[in-house]
């Protein structure tokens, strides 16, 4: 994913800088090459050691630091630069980048450099909603910087209000979508749906399945980080949504019907994981049924076909792709499915194969299309996602393609 990526943090003067340390880790980890350079007055808030234990690669802070390789090294630096994120970013630096004023050897390397430049404000919130700051970050807006909307929330200083830098997690995830992966899907529109469904019965119980949504959930994300605009229809889950996807939340099968066929005829791909329930109660109790002597009986009633009438109304150019969830006869059930509802491909795996099925981290997958069966080993939900997506980019035309992250 990110190996043999340079990655360029600049660290300025913040309470936030010490989170960078936790980012730097996590980029090392996936192997990319991560180079710091701090401020002056970031040095007070964590020491240049810390990084250099994390990275293995000397923390650059003073321009005319003898004690380096022969070369002019904010040039040389900014070369090897794939992409470049300040953060914390502080207003005196972002107002340095915004005017091109090069003083300290983070804002001499950023300015000779190429690459994408990301910056994560962080600071009072007076002070980020001052005009003067907000005119600056428009300034690097313009020159082709992008800005990290802060976080709200209880600052360092006691204020509570926007100016929070946002968690290292959600630093590495913009990191990754620029570096991570080829946009082979760059200008294509890829609508996944994920998780369960639920039919009630009455305002107090409903009929559901044992979906987490993590399967879908992992499509969306990799098919925003390879460039595509992402619509992600879900059910209720308890998972942390993907970052650059559209979230359209909704409840029962009947709302996802809707969601989804509003939506479906501008999208390239449709990739419909989500697990809906088939039945729904023909009536809802408007009150909670009371417990009574005897059984009690539920009348269903189907619910819509989601899958069905998208591939009634396909549309030239559009893949249509479905999930299949068996117990028994997973090829059988799984290749008349993808006759009936005239689809491109169905997702395929058997519930009771261990590493695969609902709530795992690992699925077990076979691709199946009308021309043929593939079957993929176990790997992890991310991974799957992604086989699945170059499987998608090659039947579309779009040639070879990334298989894992």
């Amino acid at each position: 994913m990110l190996k043999n990526k340079c990655v360029l943090l600049g660290v300025t003067g913040s309470i936030a800088a010490y989170k960078i340390a936790s980012l730097a880790s996590m980029l090392v980890k996936q192997g990319a090459i991560v180079q710091v350079l701090m401020t002056r007055n970031a040095t007070n808030f964590i020491n240049p050691i810390t990084f250099e234990t994390l990275t293995g690669r000397k923390c650059l802070v003073d321009t005319f630091d003898r004690n380096f390789e022969f070369s002019v090294e904010h040039v040389s630096i900014a070369k090897q630069a794939d992409v470049v994120m300040i953060a914390p970013a502080s207003a005196n630096v972002i107002a340095k980048l915004a005017h091109g004023i090069a003083d300290d050897m983070l804002t001499t390397t950023v300015l000779a450099c190429r690459c994408k430049k990301i910056l994560a404000p962080a600071m009072n919130t007076n002070m980020y909603e001052n005009p003067i700051v907000q005119d600056n970050l428009d300034i690097c807006r313009r020159y082709g910087m992008e800005v990290i909307t802060p976080a709200t929330g209880y600052l360092a200083c006691g204020d509570t209000g926007a100016g929070k830098m946002p968690e290292p997690e959600a630093l590495f995830e913009y990191i990754v979508r620029e570096v991570g992966f080829e946009k082979d899907l760059a200008g294509k529109r890829v609508l996944v749906t994920a998780g369960p469904t639920r039919e009630s019965i009455d305002p107090v119980r409903f009929i559901t399945n044992r979906s987490t949504g993590k399967m879908g959930y992992a499509i969306a994300r990799a098919a925003a980080l390879r460039g595509a605009r992402v619509t992600l229809v879900t059910g209720p889950v308890n998972i942390k949504p993907p970052m650059f996807v559209d979230m359209v939340p909704v409840e029962s099968a009947r709302e996802m019907f809707e969601a989804v066929t509003g939506r479906s005829g501008d999208q390239d791909i449709i990739i419909k994981a989500a697990a809906v329930a088939d039945y729904r109660p023909q009536t809802v109790g408007a009150e909670k049924i009371k417990k009574a002597d005897g059984d009690m009986s539920i009348a269903l009633e189907r619910t819509d076909d989601i899958l069905g009438w998208l591939g009634s109304r396909q549309r030239p150019g559009q893949f249509l792709c479905g999930f299949s969830m068996e117990t028994q006869n997973m090829l059988e059930n799984s290749v008349a499915k993808l006759e009936k509802k005239h689809v491109d491909m169905i997702v395929a795996n058997n519930l009771k194969v261990a590493g695969a099925g609902f709530g795992t981290d690992t699925n077990i997958v076979t691709l199946i299309t009308r021309d043929g069966v593939k079957e993929l080993p176990i790997l992890s939900k991310e991974e799957v996602a992604h086989r699945l997506l170059s499987e998608i980019i090659r039947r579309q035309g779009g040639g070879a393609s990334q298989e894992t992250p």
